[in-house]
């Protein structure tokens, strides 16, 4: 087996951007940009300007992304023992662990920088409680415990908040509102993706949650609790003001629906109904939110 020393690291000047773009796990980044900047916006009530939004947004990103790309530098072995994360860049070689390193670290330092100038210490201050906590807690957890996938749902959820206090300055029952939905969705969206890679987890070593219940019996009961608790958690906007009986009832169906969806995992739990219940999470967050600025 070619060990980490021996490979030889070859980064053609063409593929210098997507292996980087890789490394910061641009479709859960990008996701949690999406989130921040509906939250910026939801914050700016009123307002016209759409500076606070961009700056919460290029803010997030940097921060996700540096996160994203030190997340793999330390799993960068156990990506390796996945079929899933086997072509990642470190794993595959296209990019030396120490240049994941500088650059993850220099995208998250210049995120929380970016975020304390151009919007405020409170955004800033958010946004460093995100790297540490999933980078410096999250990631080692995940090969000691299954309760890292509950620990890794606060940072997964802090991004609303990023985006509202670069606006507001400060938090709120509103904003707290947008951190439950995105918490509670974050479960199943999870679990269901590790339920269809749970060979592949168990492989590297991870000690999460669908590991140790090859029956499926907790990790069904952990899915269908939270997706529960989504169901109001997906009004609080409405019960808050934030939007109106419109929103109120299209957050209800979209929950109901992927209630269902979940209860059809639980009650099949093969990797067809997770698969199903994965891609359903994918499409639930975005529509949420995007109906949430629709009927603002």
């Amino acid at each position: 087996m070619m060990t980490e020393r021996s490979k030889i690291y070859i980064l053609p000047a063409r593929s210098a951007v997507r292996e980087y773009a890789a490394l910061t796990k641009p479709e859960l980044t990008l996701l949690s940009v999406l989130t921040a900047a509906c939250s910026a916006y939801m914050a700016l009530g009123r307002e016209s300007s759409l500076l606070p939004i961009l700056h919460a947004g290029v803010g997030t990103f940097l921060v996700g992304g540096g996160a994203g790309a030190l997340n793999q530098y330390f799993e960068r072995t156990h990506d390796g023992k996945m079929k899933r994360t086997e072509h990642r860049p470190l794993p595959a070689g296209t990019v030396r662990p120490q240049d994941a390193f500088v650059f993850g670290s220099a995208c998250a330092a210049l995120g929380v920088l970016y975020l304390a100038v151009a919007a405020n210490a409170a955004a800033a201050l958010l946004a460093l409680i995100t790297f540490v906590s999933y980078v410096f807690i999250y990631t080692p957890l995940k090969r000691k415990t299954p309760f890292a996938t509950v620990v890794g749902s606060i940072p997964g959820a802090l991004p609303p908040l990023i985006g509202w206090a670069s606006v507001r300055g400060g938090l709120n029952m509103e904003a707290w509102s947008l951190f439950f939905i995105l918490f509670f969705w974050q479960m199943p969206h999870f679990l269901s993706l590790a339920w269809m890679y749970r060979n592949d987890y168990a492989r590297a070593g991870f000690k999460i949650l669908t590991v140790l219940d090859p029956a499926g019996g907790a990790t069904s009961r952990q899915i269908l609790v939270y997706t529960i608790a989504l169901v109001p958690a997906s009004v609080l906007p409405t019960l808050l003001g934030m939007a109106g009986v419109v929103y109120f009832y299209t957050a209800i169906t979209l929950s109901c629906a992927f209630l269902l969806i979940a209860i059809r995992f639980v009650n099949r739990r093969t990797g067809a109904a997770a698969r199903t219940l994965f891609f359903a999470s994918l499409v639930y967050l975005p529509a949420e939110f995007v109906f949430l600025l629709a009927m603002k």
